[in-house]
């Protein structure tokens, strides 16, 4: 794993923008996407993954989440740093 994948609805998202924080204070390397300028990836947070609200934070195929959820965001930090 050498990336997360954070899918936000852009600045205005509080929820994104505290779950970008957490996860830059681990030190999680992410890439964004916004949803609203991506159609594909809209398509696919919610028509592959099943998600209505963001941020949906994706690590692996098997592994994503939605919603601002620190005990996932502490549970990939442990992955990460023992990585």
């Amino acid at each position: 794993m050498d990336k997360l994948t954070v899918y936000t609805t852009g600045p205005s998202c509080g929820k994104c923008s505290v779950t970008k924080m957490m996860l830059k204070g681990k030190g999680i390397p992410f890439d964004e996407v916004d949803i609203t300028k991506n159609p594909a990836a809209y398509e696919y947070v919610t028509a592959e993954l099943g998600y209505s609200m963001a941020p949906v934070v994706v690590v692996d195929d098997e592994d994503h989440w939605c919603d601002l959820r620190p005990d996932h965001i502490d549970r990939v930090a442990a992955l990460f740093a023992a990585a």
